[in-house]
């Protein structure tokens, strides 16, 4: 399990193809790849289950933030806009009564 705070290794496309040929071609078992490329058994079975259901693990698949979207400067004033018309609906609602 992962700890607050972890960085974790980001493992180039090149580098897990070359450790995934290095598997299929025989020239060893998850425990022999891990010691000769520096990587953990785990992860290169991660790669391999990964595979097994069809996922391309070249790419990172991980949102590049928290997941939370990147408002643009038109987003933003969008929203003002639609804050301004609802203050100005409540104002006058207000005075209605």
């Amino acid at each position: 399990m992962a700890k607050k705070g972890q960085k974790f290794k980001k493992h180039s496309a090149e580098f897990k193809q070359k450790v995934l040929d290095a598997y299929f071609n025989g020239e060893g078992g998850r425990n022999t790849l891990s010691k000769r490329f520096n990587v953990s058994e785990n992860t290169i079975e991660t790669w391999l289950m990964k595979i097994r259901h069809g996922v391309d693990v070249r790419i990172d698949h991980r949102p590049n933030h928290s997941g939370k979207r990147k408002l643009s400067e038109t987003d933003y004033k969008e929203r003002y806009e639609i804050l301004k018309k609802y203050q100005a609906f409540l104002k006058a609602r207000q005075e209605r009564k």
